[in-house]
């Protein structure tokens, strides 16, 4: 059966859209942390007019739904609500651990993979994953924002090598170095449409898909803008 799902993520540093079609995928990538409501759009024109495609062909659209910027997050959902209103697509919203897991899998055939994203606030968005048969991603963690001195704290050692995945563990090096499992570096730092897509192929096989507006950010903290002071709730 042909699958043709557009997917786009703007919550971290990293701008990106991807199109796949069948087996081929359109990519565009580029790290502009402050551009993205400049560079989405364009982006997806260029990987819709490089495919023949208009949005009214596609079956899907996909977006990382975070944890990630908040800004980053709204921009991007924003965004893939309006293109999915407008061609009346059905959504899909994939976690962007999730997708760097995929991404070092893409990379460097990693199949054990621990997230962890610079979450500010002396906080990592961090998860494990482990690579299924059929090519999905096993939380063995669950998706948490967490101080990354509890990340070493918590964690134990197994018989698994974890290749490393995000900013968070060159922005806590000298915390995230302590964790009690082994870790082996990747280069990849953030999520990226290009896995966006292949995971969004596998929800989209088994029918889970949303409407445009039950589309939601997934941020993992409730407080966003300032650190709770000193005696406040």
């Amino acid at each position: 059966m042909s699958v043709k799902i557009l997917a786009l993520d703007t919550a971290t540093e990293n701008c990106s859209v991807a199109l796949l079609v069948d087996d081929k995928v359109y990519v565009r990538s580029e790290i502009a942390p402050r551009d993205h409501t400049k560079k989405i759009l364009p982006m997806v024109d260029e990987v819709l007019k490089e495919a023949g495609l208009t949005l009214t062909d596609l079956d899907a659209l996909a977006f990382g739904r975070g944890p990630g910027s908040f800004t980053g997050v709204r921009i991007g959902i924003g965004i893939a609500q309006g293109l999915s209103f407008g061609a009346d697509l059905p959504m899909i919203g994939i976690s962007t651990l999730a997708a760097m897991a995929q991404g070092a899998y893409r990379k460097h055939g990693a199949e054990q993979v621990a997230t962890a994203i610079d979450a500010r606030m002396s906080e990592v968005y961090w998860a494990r994953y482990l690579r299924q048969e059929d090519g999905t991603w096993l939380a063995v963690d669950e998706e948490a924002v967490i101080p990354p001195q509890l990340v070493a704290q918590n964690s134990h050692s197994d018989e698994h090598q974890w290749y490393r995945a995000g900013t968070g563990w060159q922005a806590y090096s000298e915390l995230l170095d302590q964790v009690k499992f082994v870790t082996q570096q990747s280069d990849v730092l953030f999520p990226d449409a290009e896995d966006i897509v292949q995971l969004a192929k596998f929800e989209l096989a088994k029918g889970n898909t949303i409407d445009a507006e039950q589309a939601s950010p997934v941020y993992l903290r409730d407080t966003v803008a300032w650190k709770k002071l000193p005696g406040r709730e």
